[in-house]
């Protein structure tokens, strides 16, 4: 495995990413737009619930975070659409590098996005948001590593279920919505109904979600949310590895 060639592969996506940055925008800008309008209604429920301490972005942040960051799975998935789209794929296929270093080339751009999604959300949120973190800093990070670890290779998995760029963008529009839901991302999960907080353990982002508010209000470890994220991560490994083949045909975005 040459890490040169996987460099080679991540340069030419940054530098996509530069020519065009609008990529980011559902994941980063959109949720720093909305989180201030929100930010209100979570500290009354707070404040409802006995929290008077709270602000409201215990709540917000990690859930626009979570919500949002679901798009990263889209933009996995872009960058090997593309590829089809501008006839490019088989070029790539064609070069000295074997699937891994594809792939791992591949991510690299989707994780410097959701790093900058994560510094941006919570510094912004720390700044003008009244974000207080009781907890740890680096719990935090961790949280925020292993959730993005499972976006990536969730990505990388639909690519390889999905023909077409339209049934990717359908699948990950409905997951962002349904997960958030779940995880109690949208609404506090206090109030989700009796069977959606039955369900809700079922589903990636409640851990992340509790992980997310463990290292902010402290007192609980981050350490189950984080392993259940990276055994979610391993379930989406797996099935990238079962269907994803360089040699499928691909319908990219038009």
């Amino acid at each position: 495995m040459s890490l040169r060639r996987i460099a080679a592969i991540a340069r030419q996506d940054l530098r996509i990413l530069r020519t065009d940055p609008m990529a980011v925008v559902p994941l980063i800008v959109l949720p720093l737009v909305v989180m201030p309008f929100l930010q209100p209604a979570f500290r009354a429920a707070f404040h409802f619930a006995g929290l008077h301490r709270a602000t409201g972005a215990e709540q917000v942040v990690p859930g626009m975070a979570i919500t949002f960051g679901f798009f990263l799975v889209m933009n996995t998935c872009s960058s090997f659409f593309r590829e089809h789209t501008w006839q490019t794929w088989d070029r790539l296929r064609a070069s000295p590098a074997g699937t891994a270093e594809i792939l791992l080339g591949k991510v690299v751009t989707p994780l410097v996005e959701v790093t900058l999604q994560f510094l941006l959300l919570f510094g912004f949120a720390g700044l003008l948001m009244d974000l207080h973190v009781r907890g740890s800093w680096l719990g935090l990070c961790a949280v925020g590593c292993a959730f993005a670890v499972f976006l990536v290779t969730t990505g990388v998995a639909l690519t390889g279920v999905c023909r077409t760029y339209m049934q990717a963008n359908a699948a990950v529009a409905t997951g962002a919505l349904v997960t958030g839901g779940f995880a109690g991302a949208l609404v506090p999960f206090a109030l989700l109904p009796p069977w959606a907080q039955s369900v809700a353990p079922l589903v990636p982002s409640y851990w992340a979600m509790q992980g997310y508010k463990h290292a902010i209000f402290g007192g609980k470890t981050v350490l189950v949310p984080i392993l259940l994220l990276l055994g979610f991560s391993l379930i989406s490994t797996v099935v990238a590895a079962c269907r994803f083949r360089l040699d499928d045909p691909k319908i990219g975005p038009t």
